[in-house]
């Protein structure tokens, strides 16, 4: 007597049980989390580096192996340290000077990559190549002509200059990827809207802008970081000490015969944190606004 083979579909569903065990998914648990743990340690050892170096003396790290371990009884030793230079302030002109140049420059990119992709005038082409030919050449050769417009029109020693040119200069890559994003929506969501009596700028507004706010959110990093990281452009324009961002109080640590080196990391510390919490905040709408917004059918 010969046993029937079970059918095809039933060997299937069997083979899919064994795949899914639960041993199986127990073992591959273990592993995610180890891979992770092991990439938050990759990526976080440079901040602890940095503090481990902040609560060193420079006899340890001029003179021998730093040790792997903080000495937290410096903490406080480290604060007196900071607090003999204006840091915090420092840091919000900073914040000023990136927070500005974001603001304006997406305000200015959404508009200008909406024309862009939109309308259709004379001279458009042109337009785009120019904002892309914007690029080609850098900060370093443009300061001398940007300093003698700025010194004619009162625009030296003050953060409004400052940010004004960080803004031509991260505003034309915000165009483009806004410009990619709209060109991305079709455009009978629109027309959807305008027939039930919608303007033009309720469209843009409410309609678009929080269908493209993945690219928005991509396009602030950008001009966040180009302003937050600024130096030679301030370093020019800003005399006055009082009105320097951290980027070029950081580098007045660094003296003719020695540097301090755990006063320098101890500012870039401080310098970093704000920096790394914005991206992660952005980095999360990023995130939720890549499920955000759909159009039914």
């Amino acid at each position: 007597m010969t046993t029937k083979e079970a059918p095809p579909v039933l060997r299937t569903a069997a083979h899919k049980r064994r795949l899914k065990a639960p041993g199986s998914r127990n073992f591959s648990k273990p592993v995610r989390y180890l891979m992770l743990a092991a990439l938050v340690l990759f990526s976080g050892f440079p901040l602890y580096w940095m503090l481990n170096t902040a609560l060193s003396q420079d006899s340890e790290l001029y003179g021998q192996a730093q040790g792997w371990w903080p000495h937290w009884e410096r903490l406080a030793d480290l604060g007196d340290v900071i607090g003999s230079v204006p840091i915090f302030k420092w840091l919000t002109n900073s914040m000023v000077i990136a927070g500005g140049t974001t603001l304006l420059s997406l305000i200015f990119a959404v508009l200008a990559g909406y024309a862009l992709s939109r309308f259709k005038f004379h001279g458009k082409g042109a337009a785009g190549f120019l904002l892309f030919a914007t690029q080609m050449l850098p900060e370093a050769l443009l300061v001398v002509p940007i300093y003698a417009l700025f010194a004619s029109l009162g625009l030296l020693n003050g953060m409004g200059g400052l940010i004004l040119a960080n803004v031509a200069f991260t505003m034309p890559v915000s165009v483009w990827i806004i410009k990619g994003a709209i060109d991305a929506i079709p455009y009978e969501i629109e027309e959807a809207a305008a027939v039930d009596g919608c303007p033009r700028v309720t469209i843009l507004s409410l309609v678009l802008t929080p269908l493209i706010l993945p690219s928005i959110a991509a396009a602030a990093v950008i001009n966040f970081f180009d302003g937050w990281n600024e130096f030679l452009l301030a370093k020019t324009f800003i005399a006055e000490r009082d009105l320097w961002p951290a980027s070029v109080g950081l580098a007045s640590f660094i003296g003719q015969y020695l540097t301090s080196l755990n006063s320098v990391m101890a500012a870039a510390l401080l310098f970093t944190l704000p920096a790394l919490v914005f991206f992660l905040l952005v980095q999360r709408r990023i995130v939720s606004g890549l499920t955000a917004g759909s159009v039914k059918g």
